[in-house]
């Protein structure tokens, strides 16, 4: 297996963990009146997901500093497909629960390995963390999309089934290509060096500002892509339960908004990530404030604004980790990073339950994310080097291998 192919696979694979992960939120809107719960009852059902994705990342990164990390992703595809299928078949509460948290164990996988692994496959590490994204923006889009659709003309079981089933078909395609040999890797692993020598401190401070815009930085993010279906439930008075426009819409928004990683990957492997990730945390400071008194059609350009923005900062960390950190710290560096991120996250859910559950409503909870995006970019703009610290030139970065 090349290692053009080996990020072919993981590219994939980073497109189903956001699928998965998104299946849920647009799912819960048919299965309340299918079992006749409440909304907010329903999304509580879906925690075991983020709290299974968030508990299972730490084991995940400890297994890629120490295993096969190939033969993890294709852990990945069948054991989320599998899972996938199971929870299609759930018949009650405690059914759909378990089988929500085989796909958070599956899906915890992905990101400490395979975020571990791109800097040693790609020569640009910048850009393929970048197109990886994409495809991982792309399954947000596809799953708001899909769900929508199968959950309205065959019904929300076909939601988990269908994606279960092409996860579990991949996986069998990626064991068939395994056999003939894995990826070679770059010298970085053989050296075991950070690309930027930053020393201990500098170190410390980059994974300092990393762990906050998991916490605070996850949250956002979290929060954004579980509700926006329910964003626009509540604010697009055309689209009120029609579940396959609501469907569509957010999907329509996730598409469009999932290339803004390509520009801002290359941008980093030029110059570096200060300027870059404070002007986009003020641009999200901005539309979040906008969005939590926005209503009617004008909330469908305001949603695009803030995903375009929330996309285009995802490859920065990754891009800071792989860049100061060295190969055999990476992946549990990354699974601390999606700890932090995904613990908020499971916070979240229920936490968004209880805010609708006492009348306080989209306006009060983008005006709690506007706070915690600034306070990402305070942190940034103390602790993240110079932008012609660290980074090494353009013509540098097109030699590493």
């Amino acid at each position: 297996m090349s290692r053009f192919e080996a990020l072919q696979f993981l590219n994939v694979a980073h497109f189903f963990t956001h699928f998965f992960l998104l299946i849920f939120p647009t799912a819960a809107l048919a299965i309340g009146p299918a079992w006749e719960m409440s909304y907010p009852s329903v999304l509580a059902l879906g925690t075991p997901l983020y709290v299974a994705f968030a508990l299972g990342t730490p084991v995940a990164g400890w297994l890629g500093d120490k295993l096969d990390r190939m033969g993890l992703i294709l852990a990945f595809f069948l054991g989320s497909g599998i899972a996938g299928i199971g929870t299609a078949f759930a018949t009650g509460p405690v059914g759909l629960m378990l089988g929500l948290s085989g796909l958070g164990l599956s899906a915890a996988i992905f990101h400490p390995v395979a975020n571990a692994m791109i800097p040693d496959l790609a020569e640009r590490t910048g850009r393929a963390l970048a197109v990886n994204g994409v495809f991982g923006n792309l399954g947000l889009a596809a799953a708001a999309l899909g769900t929508g659709i199968l959950a309205k003309v065959f019904g929300w079981q076909a939601a988990f089934f269908v994606p279960g089933l092409v996860s579990t078909l991949i996986g069998c395609v990626l064991w068939a290509r395994r056999r003939n040999g894995v990826p070679p890797v770059s010298a970085g692993v053989a050296t075991n060096r950070p690309v930027v020598d930053a020393g201990p401190r500098g170190q410390r401070a980059v994974f300092a500002l990393v762990c906050v815009a998991a916490l605070f930085g996850g949250l956002v993010f979290n929060v954004i892509t579980v509700s926006l279906p329910k964003l626009f439930d509540e604010r697009l008075g055309a689209l009120a339960g029609d579940l396959a426009l609501i469907g569509a819409s957010a999907g329509l928004i996730f598409f469009l908004a999932a290339f803004a990683q390509l520009p801002v990957g290359e941008l980093l492997d030029r110059f570096g990530a200060r300027r870059i990730l404070l002007g986009l945390l003020s641009a999200q400071i901005i539309m979040l404030a906008a969005l939590s008194q926005a209503s009617g059609w004008i909330v469908l350009p305001l949603a695009l604004l803030l995903v375009t923005v929330m996309f285009a900062e995802l490859p920065i960390t990754g891009w800071l980790l792989g860049r100061y950190l060295q190969s055999s710290l990476r992946a549990r560096a990354v699974s601390v990073e999606y700890l932090l991120s995904l613990g908020m996250g499971s916070a979240a859910l229920p936490a968004i339950a209880v805010l609708h559950a006492n009348g306080l409503g989209f306006d009060v909870q983008l005006g709690l994310l506007a706070a915690s995006t600034s306070v990402v970019a305070l942190t940034a703009l103390f602790l993240l080097p110079a932008d012609g610290a660290a980074p090494e030139t353009h013509a540098a970065a097109t030699e590493r291998v």
